[in-house]
């Protein structure tokens, strides 16, 4: 099994840092957008781009919240093992709110898609934009494209895209894992 560095820490250290100066240029005060992070991997990038955006940049109303789409995917009655959910954990309205989803890897779109169906739980969004780490351009299965990226990676479907977050895996960086 092959691994390859995709991004190392200061690489992370610069996207995050870029990803939120381009949530401010959209969203200034962000009085009327609430971040959203997805279950359980984007919560790691949404928490970190909450602490840029307060400690850097001084923007301290910022509502964030954590979305669990287990079961709102298309395929979690396929699985042969038991889907284990996360918390979900909107203390806010969402009705005619500006929405930006926050995931790690944007890969067949599924994800997202399970996200707008659970999102109407909680009201009508005025609009929802997707922020992701990495997108895997070639592998939608839906038509689904982010509004923020920070890492645009061509990989082939056999191929594995994973993020390593200091706060869970002890170290920031994004892997290309491959069977050859």
């Amino acid at each position: 099994m092959a691994k390859k560095t995709l991004l190392n820490a200061k690489d992370i250290h610069i996207i995050l840092h870029r990803l939120a100066c381009q949530l401010i240029e959209n969203h200034t005060d962000f009085s009327n957008t609430v971040l959203i992070g997805l279950q359980p991997r984007g919560i790691f990038l949404a928490n970190r781009l909450i602490q840029i955006l307060q400690k850097n940049y001084d923007i301290s109303n910022i509502k964030l919240g954590q979305l669990d789409i287990t079961f709102y995917r298309d395929d979690f009655r396929r699985r042969e093992e038991p889907l284990e959910a996360s918390d979900t954990d909107i203390d806010f309205i969402v009705e005619d709110k500006k929405v930006v989803f926050i995931d790690d890897v944007l890969y067949s779109g599924r994800s997202i898609r399970a996200a707008l169906t659970a999102i109407q739980s909680f009201g009508r969004p005025k609009s929802i934009e997707l922020l992701v780490l990495i997108d895997r351009r070639f592998s939608r299965h839906l038509p689904i494209q982010p509004d923020y990226k920070g890492r645009q990676v061509d990989v082939i479907n056999s191929e594995k895209v994973i993020v390593s977050w200091q706060e869970n895996d002890k170290k920031d960086a994004v892997y290309i894992i491959s069977d050859n």
